[in-house]
């Protein structure tokens, strides 16, 4: 009886003669039979406390349910032991007062977006106001909190109303976006095309400007050779002009037989002149004496044959 063993964990008051004495930790202690005795077994671990649920009344007057849990550890047993009468229901009826101190205090919203001040509130209050008990508050967390049915109603719909008008606003401006970039390609699509146009007359009026100069400078040079050699270069470029169109005659896929009027196949007959003539403007020999016109014939058609060979020639 004299003899006794604290555990791990736990400190025993010792009293002598009902009077607190001393505080025995974990391990052997020997006390005076009929003298001392131990008071009570204080548990100095770490424990928690659960708060039962409290309904309270916000400042905007909503009713809420409120959950929470306290941790708490005994630093000084005597304290515990002698200072306070039933720390756990001190500590439960301390704690539940200044939660509904505090979560009055705050508005709904308030009180369902701002825990971590709520809980570092309590701490603090809670805390404070068992320090005299010996114990050392070292959390307390909201567990839960439960709005009336019918404000959960309407915060469901609200949180529904704002997710809709977030996605009317994220597709008005997908809209404005898509609009904006079809307008530029538009605009740059524009621009472009008019840029290829102006280039293109600008190319087309080049061209016919080389045109134009490549037609004067022939049309020069034929002036010069008229005005150097008289009616033979007249008469060279008419036999020319005559040969060419004589030959698309003969190339036509549908032509099998050509008619020529008389004066035509005169003049095919003095196209070997002419070229006499040519060579001998080219050699530089004066130019025999033309010889006197034929008396003109009786107007009359003869039918001409051209043979056509395979590449097309007379």
């Amino acid at each position: 009886m004299g003899v006794r063993v604290v555990r791990q964990g736990y400190v025993y008051t010792i009293e002598r003669l009902g009077k607190y004495t001393l505080a025995a930790h974990p391990g052997l202690h020997v006390i005076i039979l009929f003298v001392d005795r131990v008071g009570q077994k204080v548990n100095v671990m770490e424990q928690v406390l659960d708060i039962p649920g409290q309904e309270i009344i916000t400042k905007d007057n909503a009713m809420v349910g409120v959950d929470a849990v306290v941790f708490f550890q005994v630093l000084d047993a005597g304290k515990a032991a002698y200072e306070v009468h039933n720390l756990y229901a001190s500590i439960m009826a301390l704690t539940t007062t200044n939660l509904r101190t505090v979560m009055g205090s705050m508005d709904l919203d308030e009180t369902l977006s701002k825990r971590d001040e709520i809980n570092a509130r309590l701490l603090s209050v809670v805390d404070h106001a068992t320090s005299p008990w010996g114990v050392k508050i070292t959390r307390v967390e909201i567990k839960d909190i439960r709005p009336p049915q019918d404000i959960s109603n309407a915060m469901a719909r609200q949180m529904k109303a704002e997710r809709e008008k977030r996605a009317e606003i994220l597709e008005a401006e997908a809209s404005r976006a898509s609009a904006i970039l079809r307008a530029e390609g538009e605009k740059q699509s524009q621009i472009l095309s008019a840029e290829g146009r102006r280039e293109a007359a600008f190319r087309d009026a080049e061209a016919r400007e080389r045109e134009a100069e490549a037609e004067a400078r022939a049309t020069n040079m034929v002036s010069q050779a008229i005005a150097e050699s008289g009616s033979q270069a007249i008469n060279y470029f008419i036999a020319q002009k005559y040969t060419d169109a004589v030959g698309k005659f003969a190339t036509s896929p549908n032509a099998k037989t050509i008619l020529f009027p008389v004066e035509a196949t005169q003049l095919i007959g003095t196209l070997g002149g002419i070229g006499e003539l040519a060579k001998e403007a080219l050699n530089g020999n004066p130019p025999a004496p033309p010889a006197p016109p034929a008396p003109p014939a009786a107007p009359r058609r003869s039918t001409s044959t051209v043979p056509r060979t395979p590449g097309g020639n007379i």
